[in-house]
């Protein structure tokens, strides 16, 4: 069983989603244009207004947003006899949470390039109260022609940095269509070498872009949180585990490898911050 409140619980916090009462809200953007805000409490609930087709088109989102598919008792079945087990009690019911729509993961990930999460987190909500559409309480996020009219300087009061100006130039190229997100039927390797020809994307940035925006098997096995993460499992220094020593324990996990390198990743921001409160005290 899925369990929302602890996957919205590992969602970026951007302002265009709330979790309350038991109720997941998600303000979307329909390929019609319309937007409106969807909830989820078990059931879907829509917007009075919304058609068939839009209703249709928004639970696909949201199941695809909160992995309301996802196969949990199959990959707790593959890591239950592995030194990952621990982690079935501590996270049970994750999904990997992803992205409305390939555009908004694309920036949500290139604003996360080379800071720590809840800075990353807050400049994305700084974004999205920019150039945003409000609904209701919450956001609809940045359509890319809004972010194009933006000029660099306007988009770094978002504190977004020099990652302001490959924000901009990657959404130009993805509006003239020279930047193509819908890479759904390319293989991964074949999609990273597509996606790291550009500027302002690396293999970091592209891995964790096909995770988050197309729900594709991988995961970025350079990331400082994963491998630190491994270190605390297995009882090693952070500086002692390298990308091959990551892959070399997650790829025997096939097709769960993407959701378990989530689950350490989750693991480690925990104990982070665990360690971060008991600092301060």
């Amino acid at each position: 069983m899925v369990s929302v409140e602890k996957t919205a619980k590992e969602m970026i916090r951007n302002g265009t989603w709330a979790f309350r009462d038991g109720t997941f809200y998600q303000a979307l953007r329909l390929s019609n244009g319309k937007t409106g805000v969807v909830a989820y409490d078990g059931d879907f609930l829509f917007p009075e207004n919304w058609g068939r087709g839009e209703r249709r088109e928004a639970r696909e989102k949201l199941t695809f947003i909160l992995g309301l598919d996802t196969d949990l008792d199959s990959f707790y079945a593959e890591i239950g006899d592995s030194p990952f087990a621990f982690l079935i009690e501590e996270f049970y019911g994750l999904t990997i949470p992803a992205s409305p729509g390939p555009y908004q993961a694309l920036v949500e990930v290139i604003a996360q390039q080379q800071v720590n999460y809840e800075f990353a987190q807050r400049t994305i909500r700084n974004l999205v109260e920019l150039a945003g559409e409000s609904v209701g309480e919450l956001y609809a996020f940045p359509t890319a022609e809004r972010i194009a009219g933006l000029s660099e300087e306007e988009l770094k009061k978002a504190r977004l940095g020099y990652r302001a100006g490959y924000i901009k130039s990657l959404t130009e190229l993805y509006l003239k269509g020279e930047l193509n997100l819908e890479l759904w039927d390319r293989e991964v390797d074949d999609a990273i070498k597509y996606l790291t020809r550009f500027r302002g994307i690396g293999k970091w940035s592209a891995e964790l872009f096909l995770a988050y925006g197309l729900r594709k098997n991988v995961y970025p096995a350079g990331d400082l949180g994963l491998r630190r993460g491994i270190a605390k499992i297995f009882g090693k220094r952070p500086k002692e585990v390298k990308e091959r020593d990551v892959r070399e324990l997650i790829e025997p996990y096939g097709r769960w490898k993407g959701l378990l390198a989530f689950y350490i990743l989750c693991y480690d921001r925990k104990t982070e911050m665990e360690r971060k409160v008991k600092i301060r005290s």
